[in-house]
């Protein structure tokens, strides 16, 4: 199965899914007009996707609730205008939902959270639409650039 989630910096939130039992990792963009963008394209805010991450998954190993919370555990919901140092709509949060029981899954999530936080959310639910692969370098950045990887999570505010 695949499941789409847009985490801010898809660098950043690559890692944690393989952890868990997730075959497959694809950094990209999603939900945006533009056919095939570049990352300058999106970085720049010009083409309407998010950074992306699609995750091919067997869920007899991994459940999408679980790969749910996996996605809350490693952004900040409460965050409007991107994530961490990482701001503009590029960088915003979404779940692309591929049915209705993903959708109801992730409302109700949405739904958890709001609740235990008593703060609202800022993470778009949206029917998947589109995903383009993101260029070759930006797969697996903290396997090929583990220095750079580290020093992004510390910068970012994500690694404290």
């Amino acid at each position: 199965m695949e499941a789409y989630f847009a985490g801010g910096c898809f660098w950043c939130v690559t890692p944690i899914y393989k952890m868990y039992g997730v075959d497959k990792v694809i950094c990209g963009y999603a939900g945006g007009d533009e056919e095939n963008p570049t990352y300058e394209q999106v970085k720049h805010q010009e083409t309407g996707h998010r950074e992306t991450i699609k995750l091919v998954y067997d869920p007899e190993k991994v459940s999408f609730e679980k790969l749910l919370d996996i996605y809350f555990a490693n952004v900040d919901p409460f965050d409007a205008e991107g994530q961490f140092i990482d701001k503009g709509f590029s960088y915003t949060l979404a779940i692309f939902y591929n049915n209705e029981e993903e959708k109801e899954l992730s409302e109700k999530k949405l739904a958890e959270v709001e609740k235990n936080s008593g703060k609202e959310t800022h993470v778009a639910l949206l029917p998947y639409k589109n995903f383009y692969e993101a260029e070759e370098y930006h797969q697996d950045y903290y396997l090929k650039n583990p220095e750079a990887f580290e020093k992004e999570l510390i910068e970012s505010g994500r690694k404290k």
